[in-house]
């Protein structure tokens, strides 16, 4: 029950952000006192030195190789200083970088006994999320995050509307290269087919479309142009980011291929929307569909 706590907590806290009172504040006060930044390090290495008491295996090595991971992307935005630049440079996507990659391939899960990986691992997740809205949309202050509630009804149709026309072509494509097997009925009570929804959507689809469109495809889309090539950029790093997941052989190609055709989807949405939730409320639909009934 304490750890759903925790989670419930960081996600309130990345939820937060969401309305435009707190997101004001959060950037005024970076942007007035720079050296305000350092003191978000220090709060999440606490939070997760926390987390890992909760759970018994708190270390001093495992403290001190968070502490590292949430200040490496700090000093590289604050190397520049707050506020966008005319656009994008090379220390903004390193940003993105020292973010996603020691969570891709689970630096640190050494240092973890087995039955606590899962929830240091979410805690983790919420960290790094958190640290990234407070560094690009806060200190950096980028635009076209689109981290902010509806503004208009596109936002609610858009994700139906590419349901529509990309799960078809997921489910074909799935069955025939072996991802997936042909479409079933599903094996679990409705209350938990509805439980998973919300599940799904804050704990995978949402960090994933803050990550992968809000992060890289806008950042992209700000260094080299608002163009094609750019999503297709974007979900092809989505796809790639996938290589590394089961149940298949790794590296999973199968995945890559059926992430890449989803990512496009994704992106189109994004691109559409004016938030970051429409995209995320497709993908949920997209892995809620794959883990049901497929």
């Amino acid at each position: 029950m304490t750890q759903t706590v925790v989670l419930a907590l960081l996600l309130a806290a990345i939820f937060a952000l969401l309305a435009a009172r707190p997101r004001r504040l959060l950037e005024t006060t970076l942007h007035r006192q720079a050296a305000w930044i350092w003191t978000v390090p220090l709060l999440l290495t606490a939070v997760f030195a926390g987390a890992a008491a909760l759970v018994g295996v708190y270390s001093a090595p495992l403290t001190l190789m968070v502490a590292a991971y949430t200040a490496a992307p700090v000093l590289c935005a604050y190397a520049q200083g707050v506020g966008p630049a005319a656009r994008p440079s090379a220390l903004d996507f390193a940003t993105i970088l020292l973010l996603w990659l020691p969570l891709e391939f689970a630096a640190g899960a050494s240092l973890i006994p087995r039955p606590a990986q899962g929830f240091l691992h979410s805690v983790a997740y919420g960290i790094a999320i958190l640290l990234g809205l407070v560094l690009f949309a806060g200190f950096r202050s980028f635009p076209g995050l689109k981290f902010n509630v509806p503004r208009n009804w596109r936002d609610y149709w858009l994700p139906l509307a590419g349901f529509a026309i990309v799960a078809p072509v997921l489910a074909v494509t799935g069955v025939a290269v072996g991802f997936i097997p042909p479409p079933h009925s599903p094996l679990q009570s409705a209350g938990r087919m509805i439980g998973a929804a919300g599940i799904i959507f804050a704990g995978t689809a949402l960090p994933e479309e803050i990550l992968f469109r809000s992060l890289i495809q806008n950042l992209l889309d700000l260094r080299f142009g608002d163009r094609t090539r750019t999503l297709l950029i974007a979900a092809f790093i989505f796809g790639c980011a996938h290589l590394d997941n089961g149940p298949q052989p790794l590296p999973n190609w199968r995945y890559m291929i059926l992430a890449t055709i989803a990512g496009v989807a994704y992106g189109v949405v994004f691109k559409r929307s004016s938030t970051v939730l429409s995209s995320a409320a497709l993908h949920m639909l997209v892995d809620w569909t794959k883990h049901f009934f497929f």
